[in-house]
């Protein structure tokens, strides 16, 4: 497990962190060869441009996270951000948390990520402490938790291994904690589907990607992201023990689900 080392940052460095959410995403703007999708340093310079153009509603998604996290995060517990990637669930839930002796651990397996996560963690001052960690999240022990969050992190676990997550997530929340998933979904019929990407690959044209770009990213990410309906990811939830399952946010294709640990 590598820890990220907190350090204070210069005042020049912070411009620069600042500076980074500027960077545009043409990571697939020229024809190429077509490589597996992968969160490595091109990924993570422009993961606020590309997130941002290619997830609708996601800033609504960050700060209700944020929220949901400050109504259910108790005294004395962690706080997981499970994939934080750069820590946009993490300070959401920081700004919200009010609760004594809290703590928000934010793992990323992307040694990128984690390190720019870092940056912003340090830049902005979280207000709850953030431990960042770069480590597989299966590697984790889920301990003494009121709020776990995978926000867009499980679609990029292998289907057959995600029960096991979910069951250790569920075993390490203490008893009125949640998990917040939030996920890429697949609809259960194959006309609504086509229906979906065809209004989420839109939403991307009207965010300034082209016909190339959303081709390639869609190729890229085929073998890398395995979706489920929500329907399997309710039942996955039930069946593991959370008491409640409830979508609090749907447009198109994506949505995020608050599951409750009773």
């Amino acid at each position: 497990m590598l820890e990220i080392a907190q350090v204070e940052l210069p005042d020049i460095l912070i411009k620069k962190l600042g500076n980074m959410q500027d960077v545009k995403d043409t990571i697939y703007s020229k024809p190429q060869q077509v490589a597996e999708f992968r969160f490595d340093q091109s990924v993570a310079e422009v993961f606020p441009d590309m997130i941002q153009r290619s997830v609708p509603g996601y800033s609504t998604i960050v700060d209700t996270i944020g929220q949901i996290c400050g109504r259910y995060a108790q005294p004395n517990t962690h706080i997981y951000d499970l994939g934080c990637s750069l820590g946009a669930a993490s300070l959401a839930a920081s700004k919200y948390i009010d609760k004594d002796d809290c703590h928000i651990i934010a793992i990323d397996n992307s040694a990128a990520m984690a390190q720019r996560c870092e940056l912003h963690v340090q830049a902005y001052k979280a207000a709850t402490p953030i431990k960042v960690i770069c480590d597989d999240i299966q590697n984790i022990n889920i301990e003494n938790a009121s709020c776990v969050v995978m926000n867009f992190t499980l679609q990029f676990i292998p289907p057959a291994q995600r029960i096991e997550i979910i069951k250790k997530i569920h075993a390490g929340l203490n008893s009125g904690g949640v998990l917040l998933l939030s996920e890429k979904l697949s609809h259960d019929t194959e006309q609504g589907n086509e229906l979906l990407i065809d209004l989420h690959h839109e939403f991307k044209r009207r965010n300034g990607y082209s016909e190339l770009e959303i081709s390639q990213k869609r190729s890229a990410l085929e073998d890398v992201m395995r979706t489920e309906t929500f329907e399997q990811h309710k039942n996955r939830l039930l069946q593991v023990g959370f008491s409640d399952v409830v979508r609090w946010f749907t447009c198109f294709n994506f949505a995020s689900i608050v599951a409750i640990k009773g």
